[in-house]
């Protein structure tokens, strides 16, 4: 059975940084992407990042490209997104996901599986 847990999340002031944690199990996830994407109040599940999780290549939406970053680390089979200069909009709950193998995509069509979410608030 396929786990994603995230955590993380919390309450951080603007310019703040928080780290995410993505703990992945259940299945061999060297095949496929796997991304952050975050659901603001009152608005639609929006891509953040993705990285193959072979290779290590990334993509990011253009609002946090250059403040934040996602990696992977093999060993612990665990994805994060450091997330630096936070603002007040990048508050939302956040999502992990894994992909389809061999999909490498910033739509949501494109992951099977998801976690539970964690919330980011980010105070002005």
């Amino acid at each position: 059975q396929v786990q994603l847990v995230e955590s993380g999340g919390g309450l951080v002031q603007a310019g703040g940084s928080l780290r995410l944690s993505c703990a992945a199990s259940g299945r061999t996830f060297t095949n496929c992407a796997m991304g952050w994407f975050r659901q603001a109040p009152g608005k639609e599940r929006e891509f953040v990042a993705a990285i193959k999780w072979s290779s290590g290549v990334t993509t990011y939406a253009d609002s946090v490209k250059g403040r934040f970053t996602i990696s992977r680390d093999n060993a612990k089979n665990t994805v994060y997104l450091q997330m630096d200069s936070l603002k007040p909009e990048d508050t939302a709950v956040y999502y992990c996901a894994a992909s389809s193998p061999f999909r490498w995509s910033v739509y949501e069509s494109a992951y099977d599986y998801w976690g539970q979410g964690t919330q980011v608030t980010v105070s002005s």
